[in-house]
């Protein structure tokens, strides 16, 4: 399951700065900035970075214009990029507050807590009553004082934070789970993420408190895999499933880190689940309830236990489809596409060679 909350509050700041915008000396950072701006609303994540980079090279001295750079960056996934562009814009104007929301999301992702709560308190100075900053810190806070007394474990492609030694041998083998679905699922995929991966494993106490998921949910992934530990020592299977399915997740988030409806997005990570095509046949022969396809872009988490696991199901049977009529490389490719910003009806007919209304319709029983 994946949870991204606090992005759209935090993009309407950044559009209202960009926006309001003064003082560029040049006309040629002028315009392309504006145009930066139209990109970033529009969708157009890699146009942004291209405008904004000409930007800069006119007028390297404007704090909104690395604000731009540092948002097209992180859009695309770019994170070290975004990460640099959004502390030199805090350098020249500390008082960005988009620009502290979205550098404290970089460093939360990646485990660097006590560094988000600085660039996040240093953001309050500014704005004191800003709601989405306040709430943001104190989510962070309580993460940042709970892993603080956390151990933690290094793989070659991950780094498991546990809370205690009772915890080290599900740490190891979270670490040769996850490896495994490193390679099996980046091969099938053509590629595999670049950065290191953080993974949490919790209470379950812990896990509801930090990630807010509904109680059906087994683990969690923004940007990191949170996992509540539920004694899946006792039960290595679905230790396998749950950490294949959430390494799908941060896979696809470093194609495509927006713009995914969430049934490809879910229906990835059950279909590359061990025994996840066995799953999905099950749950859809014990139920005829059926949502259609478009109803399951925006995400489960407002679903029922039941209505959700056929939400998973259904989802994984059209990702399925799809990779037995297109293949694993045109999938990749329309993600690269939606990752670029392209909108996904376009991305869709031009990689799938059909178009979305169409195979929606073919999947939908009451047609």
């Amino acid at each position: 399951m994946t949870r991204r909350p606090w992005l759209a509050a935090v993009l309407l700041l950044i559009f209202a700065a960009g926006a309001a915008a003064q003082g560029i000396s040049s006309s040629t950072a002028y315009y392309e900035g504006q145009a930066g701006w139209t990109a970033v609303r529009d969708g157009r994540h890699q146009d942004a970075a291209t405008h904004f980079a000409a930007a800069l090279a006119a007028d390297p001295r404007d704090p909104s214009l690395h604000l731009g750079a540092g948002t097209a960056a992180f859009l695309l996934g770019q994170l070290q990029d975004a990460q640099q562009s959004l502390e030199r814009a805090l350098a020249m104007a500390p008082q960005l507050t988009p620009a502290s929301l979205m550098l404290g999301d970089i460093l939360t992702r990646s485990n660097d807590t006590a560094a988000a709560v600085q660039v996040l308190e240093a953001a309050l100075k500014y704005a004191p009553g800003n709601k989405t900053l306040l709430e943001r810190l104190e989510r962070v806070r309580h993460e940042s004082e709970l892993h603080a007394n956390f151990f933690q474990s290094q793989g070659a492609h991950f780094t498991v934070l546990f809370e205690g030694p009772a915890d080290e041998e599900l740490a190891r083998r979270a670490i040769e789970v996850l490896e495994a679905a490193y390679w099996r699922v980046g091969t099938a995929m053509l590629t595999f993420p670049e950065r290191v991966i953080p993974v949490v494993l919790y209470t379950e106490q812990q896990f509801s408190d930090i990630t807010r998921s509904p109680s059906w949910a087994a683990a969690a992934y923004d940007g990191r895999i949170k996992v509540p530990v539920r004694g899946a020592l006792e039960n290595p299977e679905e230790l396998d499933r749950v950490l294949t399915h959430e390494f799908t997740h941060a896979l696809v988030q470093s194609i495509a880190p927006r713009n995914v409806p969430a049934w490809l997005n879910e229906g990835l990570a059950v279909y590359f689940e061990p025994q996840g095509p066995a799953w999905i046949d099950a749950q859809l022969a014990s139920s005829n309830y059926r949502m259609p396809l478009q109803k399951l872009a925006g995400g489960f988490g407002g679903l029922t236990g039941g209505r959700a696991r056929m939400a998973y199901a259904q989802s994984g049977a059209a990702v399925r489809s799809l990779m037995e009529q297109a293949g694993p490389q045109a999938m990749t490719g329309l993600l690269l596409d939606l990752g670029r910003g392209e909108k996904f009806e376009t991305a869709f007919e031009q990689r799938m060679l059909q178009p979305y209304e169409s195979f929606a319709a073919s999947l939908d029983p009451s047609r």
